[in-house]
C-alpha cells in the first residue's frame, strides 16, 4: 500500500492552527511542519512534499531549497491574493491555490462599515462637534435604493452583497463570466466597467491585483462616477491610482473614499502615503485589518487544509490562479 503524500506546512502555524490543519488533513496525509526546523529535516519533507501549505512563499522557503521541490505538484496558500507570489520560483506545472472567501464575511462588515460612515459623514461630523459646532440639519446618504457597485463579485464581493442588499441598496456586479446571479440587478465583465462606475453610489473595490487590475482605477474612470459617489477598497492599493484618487478627492468635496489597502504597506518596507489623504474630510482609512476578527486565522487554516485535501484525493478544489494574470503583478 502506498504511503500517504506528505504537505509540508511552512508557515509558523501557532499549536491551534497546526491541531486544525492535522484535523483537516487527517485522512489521506501525512503533515509535516517544517518552520523552526533544522536544514536537514526540512530537506527531508520538501523533498518529499507534493502539496504545500504557505503564507509567504519567499520568507518560507529558502533560495536553496527550492531546487528540492521535485514531488510538488500544489501550493495552498493562507492568503486569499496571490499577487506577492513570485510564480518563477515555484517550478513549472504545479497548481496555485488561494484561499478565497476565508476572510469574506469580516471583510464584508468592515466594507459596510466604511460605508455607512461615508454615508452618514460620521467622520465629518465628529470635527465639526470636537470643534464646537453642532448642526442637527447637516444632510447625509441613504444607501435604501442605492446602487452598489461591486468589481469583484467572489466569495467577499458576494458578502457585500448581501449586507448591501438588507439595506435596500442594488447590485451591479464586475465579474469574470459577466452572467448576473439571483439578487444581482446586472451584471457584467471588465468589459462593462464603465457602465457600473457611472451607476454606482457605493463602489466596492474586492478584485484581486492582476496584470489587468493594476491601475485599473485612474482619473478617467473617478470622472465617470457620480460627483457624491463613495468608494470602498478593500482589495489591494495598486488597483487604484494614488495620485488620480487624491486629486480626485481633494477637489470634489462630495466625493468620498474609504480604504483599508495601501500603497506603501509595512510588509513592503514600512506604511507611507504619498498624499496627505488624511488630512481631507471626506477620506477614511484602517490599517488593513478589515479581516482581523476573534477566529478567522483558524477558519483560514480549516478552509485552506480542505482544500489540500480536495486536491489531493482528486476532488474539485477553488481558488486556481492562473499564472499569467499574475506572473508580471508580482514583480
Amino acid at each position: 500500500m502506498d504511503a500517504a503524500p506528505i504537505v509540508g506546512v511552512t508557515f509558523p502555524a501557532p499549536p491551534e492552527q497546526r491541531l486544525i490543519i492535522e484535523e483537516a488533513l487527517r485522512k489521506g496525509a501525512r503533515v509535516k511542519f517544517v518552520a523552526g526546523q533544522e536544514a536537514a529535516a526540512r530537506a527531508r519533507v520538501l523533498g518529499e512534499a507534493e502539496a504545500v501549505l504557505a503564507w509567504r512563499w519567499s520568507a518560507e522557503i529558502r533560495s536553496e531549497e527550492r531546487p528540492i521541490l521535485r514531488r510538488l505538484r500544489f501550493v495552498q496558500l493562507i492568503s486569499a491574493g496571490a499577487d506577492g507570489l513570485p510564480f518563477g520560483e515555484i517550478p513549472p506545472g504545479v497548481a496555485v491555490a488561494g484561499n478565497v472567501g476565508a476572510y469574506a464575511e469580516p471583510m464584508a462588515e468592515h466594507v459596510l462599515a466604511m460605508a455607512l460612515a461615508l454615508a452618514k459623514r460620521l467622520p465629518e461630523r465628529h470635527a465639526e462637534m470636537a470643534r464646537g459646532e453642532f448642526n442637527s440639519y447637516a444632510p447625509s446618504t441613504s444607501l435604501d435604493g442605492a446602487v452598489c457597485g461591486i468589481l469583484g463579485y467572489g466569495g467577499i464581493g458576494r458578502a457585500v452583497a448581501r449586507l448591501m442588499r438588507a439595506l435596500g441598496s442594488r447590485i451591479h456586479a464586475i465579474n469574470t463570466t459577466g452572467r448576473a446571479e439571483e439578487g444581482v440587478e446586472r451584471s457584467g465583465t471588465l468589459d462593462d466597467l464603465d457602465a457600473v462606475l457611472g451607476a454606482a453610489d457605493v463602489l466596492v473595490i474586492c478584485l484581486p491585483l492582476t496584470v489587468r487590475t493594476r491601475g485599473l482605477i485612474g482619473a478617467r474612470e473617478l470622472g465617470l462616477m457620480k460627483p457624491d459617489a463613495i468608494l470602498v477598497n478593500v482589495a489591494r492599493g495598486a488597483i487604484v491610482d494614488e495620485g488620480a484618487l487624491y486629486e480626485h478627492l481633494r477637489r470634489s468635496a462630495e466625493f468620498r473614499a474609504g480604504l483599508d489597502v495601501w500603497w506603501h504597506e509595512p510588509a513592503d518596507g514600512g506604511f507611507r502615503t504619498d498624499h496627505p489623504f488624511f488630512e481631507l474630510p471626506n477620506f477614511l482609512g484602517s490599517p488593513h485589518n478589515s479581516a482581523i476578527v476573534p477566529g478567522v486565522l483558524e477558519t483560514a487554516a480549516r478552509r485552506a487544509a480542505e482544500n489540500v485535501g480536495r486536491y489531493l484525493r482528486g476532488e474539485p478544489f477553488t481558488g486556481l490562479m492562473r499564472r499569467e494574470d499574475y506572473e508580471e503583478a508580482s514583480t
